[in-house]
């Protein structure tokens, strides 16, 4: 069925049909949200208030653009607000999410690459460094970074989950490119 269906099957109370619609982009909502929060409990957390914001303001959805871009809109602005709201004390978060993700990443890179702690402790790092430099970028920048880079969203659809201009799209992800490579040399030299 349509998001246009489902919606107008919403906005009636039909239950099933936002159980179809959570079902259809619960995986897309929390990857968004995923790529701005880096921790999974977070993440979680997010996706679940954006579709209780979804659901609670479907009927002021217009339709003037696609369902796909008003919910990721939804989740980048939940997820701003989320960091903004918990940045003092995010360090702490940090910490223990970098403790927690190491136990988790050492399971995936043992399966992977073997169980040398030298190459875990090594990709751990790199991840984290990763994360914080695209942490680290102005606030349009990071998000046309990760809508591109986490959700693989083409230019187009990410101009319509900003509400900005294709050209400012490009040239957004194209100096958080060069800012990440300014960052990330340091880190490699």
């Amino acid at each position: 069925m349509s998001d246009s269906g489902l919606i107008d099957r919403i906005k009636k109370g039909d239950q099933q049909a936002f159980k179809l619609l959570f079902d259809k982009y619960h995986v897309k909502v929390f990857n968004t949200c995923m790529g701005f929060l880096h921790n999974k409990s977070d993440a979680d957390d997010i996706t679940q208030e954006v579709f209780i914001e979804v659901y609670k303001s479907i009927n002021k959805f217009r339709g003037d653009s696609k369902f796909s871009t008003w919910i990721y809109r939804i989740a980048v602005n939940k997820s701003l607000n989320h960091i903004r709201d918990n940045k003092r004390s995010n360090w702490l978060k940090n910490i223990e999410t970098l403790i927690a993700g190491t136990k988790n990443n050492e399971v995936e890179i043992k399966d992977t690459l073997g169980t040398d702690p030298e190459i875990i402790f090594e990709n751990t790092e790199k991840a984290d460094m990763l994360h914080r430099a695209i942490d680290s970028l102005p606030k349009n920048q990071k998000i046309a970074f990760t809508l591109n880079k986490y959700e693989d969203l083409s230019y187009k659809q990410i101009s319509e989950v900003m509400d900005i201009s294709l050209s400012s799209v490009e040239s957004l992800i194209h100096r958080a490119k060069m800012n990440l490579q300014k960052k990330l040399l340091n880190y490699y030299k």
